[in-house]
């Protein structure tokens, strides 16, 4: 008698290739969210900076002071969302890059890192310029 070895058929298999192809699929959909939700809070700030700025025409407001209020509220809002938007370039870019990849990413690091040091910069000298402003008109009014 003769015996064949019994074979097993599996139709799906994960070799080292396939399974990297899965988590880079993943990291690109992850990405996009992350995309998507930088999208939606640049564009959240955008119309409230719009908002901000209509108002201050209706309510004919002190135009300079209403005005660095509506720019601190929105440069917050980027400063979020350009953070988002690194975020995703890194997930992006996390399994098995490419030197290309990575020049890219160095690349566009650089170029964020400083947009988001400037602008912390501006908004941090406003808000200590405001900060005294009102130390200011405290002291005056206790006097």
């Amino acid at each position: 008698m003769h015996f064949e070895p019994l074979q097993v058929h599996c139709p799906i298999t994960y070799d080292e290739t396939s399974m990297e192809e899965i988590f880079k699929r993943a990291a690109g959909y992850i990405a996009l969210g992350v995309e998507a939700s930088a999208a939606l809070i640049i564009a959240y700030g955008a119309m409230q900076a719009f908002y901000g700025s209509f108002r201050t025409v209706v309510d004919k407001r002190s135009q300079v002071v209403h005005r660095k209020d509506v720019w601190l509220n929105f440069g917050m809002w980027l400063l979020l969302g350009l953070e988002f938007e690194l975020a995703a370039d890194i997930v992006r870019t996390a399994i098995s890059p490419t030197w290309t990849d990575i020049g890219q990413l160095a690349a566009i690091g650089v170029i964020r890192t400083f947009l988001n040091f400037f602008l912390e910069k501006d908004l941090e000298k406003y808000e200590s310029q405001e900060g005294e402003t009102e130390k200011g008109t405290a002291r005056s009014v206790a006097a």
